[in-house]
């Protein structure tokens, strides 16, 4: 069987059972996992590059020695990984209050300890879906940055002018120009941004934020 996403798993636990048993249903499920002894290691991973471009999930234990799954939650949230990597604390029932809190600044979820593998892996793969779509939003921004880039700093203008809704004329006396270039310029960047119409040119922007 084949799993719905191929996807990787984090697991940062100090519990080297915990990590080998949440690899092993991993792997029953037909997705890949690598797991980490702390928070420190962790981190020490993703010191040493991005994240690879897939869609990923963090099981992240509450309480370790040292640095706690509470602390490399809120560095993560400074890094901006959420979208990428959602987390997935895995809590004893005295925690759960606090997972609780976590999960209203903005983490995906959180497992009580001892968890029914159906309903971890089901939320394993709720979060994938969440990283996926994440990585589509950030190629698609990506993207439409790279298009924006090639747009000369006139056709900046123009563009501007024209999702703000002025028609050719007014965006020729705002800009000094003739309504033929304006026309010009306007079908280039349509061409450029891929886009038919000045409402999908506005639409595309939205996206990119």
């Amino acid at each position: 069987m084949q799993p719905l996403i191929d996807g990787l798993i984090f697991i940062v636990d100090d519990d080297a059972s915990v990590r080998e048993a949440l690899a092993w249903l991993l792997r029953s499920r037909r997705l890949a996992s690598e797991h980490f002894g702390s928070a420190e290691a962790f981190e020490q991973f993703l010191d040493q590059g991005p994240l690879p471009e897939q869609p990923l999930c963090l099981l992240l234990d509450v309480r370790m020695p040292g640095t706690s799954g509470l602390v490399l939650f809120d560095r993560l949230v400074e890094r901006g990984l959420l979208p990428l990597m959602p987390v997935i604390f895995l809590t004893g029932h005295a925690d759960v209050p606090t997972a609780v809190d976590a999960v209203k600044r903005g983490a995906f979820d959180f497992c009580e300890k001892p968890f029914s593998d159906n309903a971890l892996v089901d939320r394993i793969e709720h979060a994938l879906n969440a990283s996926l779509q994440a990585l589509e939003v950030q190629r698609l921004r990506r993207g439409l940055a790279e298009r924006i880039a090639e747009l000369t700093e006139r056709e900046r203008d123009v563009m501007r002018l024209v999702v703000e809704g002025l028609p050719n004329k007014l965006i020729a006396d705002q800009l000094a120009i003739s309504v033929r270039t304006v026309e010009v310029h306007r079908a280039r960047v349509f061409d450029k941004m891929e886009v038919k119409s000045a409402v999908e040119l506005a639409n595309r922007l939205r996206e990119l934020g």
